[in-house]
C-alpha cells in the first residue's frame, strides 16, 4: 500500500480522508504521515460526538500519526437509516476500514460508545493487529448508557415509534437542557452546538434515536468475560468528576484487564475531551510513547 502523506501535526485543520466499508464510506481526520507497517493511533469518539471531539487532545500525539474516525451515521460519515449503530455494528465497520487501510499495528483510543467499539475490536474482531489500548470514560460490562444522558428518561427513548412523536425542536431542546450535565466546568456555545446541532434535521433525529435504540447493555457486556485475557497495554483514564459514567466502572475494568493502569483526572466529568483535553492529551500522548 502506497504511503499516506498528509500536512504537518501543526496545520490548523486536520486534513480528511475517507474509506470505504461494508455499503459505506467512513470518514476521519489525519495527522502526520502514515506507514501502514508502523504503529498508528485511531480515536473513537464517544456518543455524541464525531471525529472533531478529538480536536484538543491529538496535538499532544506526537509518536505515531492519528486517526480520528466519524463513526458511522456521525460527522462527514455516510448515515445510513436504518443501520447497525450498536457496539458490534460500529466495531463490523471499523474492522473492515482498518483492514483495508492495510494498517498493521493499532494502538485503539476509545471514549465513552468509542470504548465499548474499541473493547469489541480489541478482544473479538481484530486482537492480532492491536498493540495498545486506551479506555477514557468507557461504556463497560452492562453500563451502555446514564438513564439520564444524553436525553432524560432514556429507556423510555428506546421507543421505535418515538421519532414519529417528536419534533426536531423539541428534541434540540431536550439535547440543551441536558448534554450540559456532562461536564463539570461548562460548555461553551460553540462545544454544546457540535454535539446538538448535527441531529437537527429529520434524518438527525432519525439518526440521533436509531443510536439510542442501539446502545444495548448485552451487546457490550458480551465481551466482558473476554477482557482478562487481553495481553496488550492498557490505559484507563477516567474524569475524577463523571457522574454519568462512574468511576467504579474505571476501576473495575483496571482490576479486570491484565497489565491496565487507571489515571483520574482531576475535576473533569464525563465530557472529558471538553474539560480537560490538554491533561488527556498528555496522558495518552506518554502511553504511546511508551509502546
Amino acid at each position: 500500500m502506497t504511503e499516506l502523506v498528509v500536512k504537518p501535526k501543526n496545520s490548523p485543520n486536520s486534513p480528511r480522508g475517507r474509506v470505504h466499508s461494508i455499503h459505506y464510506e467512513l470518514s476521519y481526520l489525519k495527522q502526520g504521515t502514515i506507514d501502514p507497517a508502523k504503529p498508528v493511533v485511531v480515536l473513537l469518539h464517544g456518543f455524541p460526538g464525531d471525529a472533531t471531539s478529538w480536536q484538543g487532545v491529538m496535538p499532544a500525539i506526537t509518536t505515531y500519526p492519528v486517526i480520528a474516525f466519524d463513526m458511522l451515521g456521525n460527522g462527514e460519515s455516510d448515515k445510513p437509516w436504518p443501520a447497525d449503530t450498536s457496539v458490534w455494528g460500529h466495531a463490523d465497520a471499523l474492522n473492515l476500514a482498518l483492514r483495508d487501510m492495510g494498517l498493521q499495528q493499532i494502538i485503539l483510543v476509545g471514549y465513552d460508545l468509542g470504548g465499548g467499539v474499541a473493547q469489541v475490536l480489541a478482544t473479538r474482531l481484530m486482537p492480532e493487529l492491536v498493540r495498545g489500548l486506551v479506555l477514557i470514560s468507557s461504556g463497560a460490562y452492562q453500563y451502555a448508557y446514564n438513564p439520564n444522558w444524553p436525553l432524560p428518561e432514556m429507556d423510555k427513548k428506546q421507543d421505535p415509534e418515538l421519532p414519529m412523536h417528536t419534533k426536531v425542536e423539541d428534541l434540540a431542546n431536550e439535547l440543551r437542557q441536558t448534554i450540559p450535565q456532562g461536564s463539570a466546568k461548562g460548555l461553551s456555545d460553540d462545544a454544546l452546538g457540535a454535539l446538538v446541532n448535527p441531529w437537527l434535521s429529520e434524518l438527525g433525529k432519525e439518526l440521533f434515536f436509531q443510536q439510542i435504540r442501539k446502545l444495548v447493555p448485552y451487546y457490550l457486556n458480551a465481551v466482558a468475560p473476554d477482557l482478562k485475557y487481553l495481553t496488550v497495554p492498557t490505559l484507563i483514564i477516567w474524569g475524577e468528576k463523571d457522574t454519568l459514567f462512574p468511576q467504579q466502572w474505571g476501576i473495575r475494568l483496571n482490576r479486570n484487564i491484565p497489565n491496565s493502569q487507571l489515571k483520574v483526572v482531576p475535576g473533569a466529568g464525563h465530557l472529558i475531551l471538553h474539560d480537560a483535553p490538554d491533561q488527556v492529551g498528555r496522558l495518552v500522548a506518554d502511553f504511546v510513547a511508551k509502546l
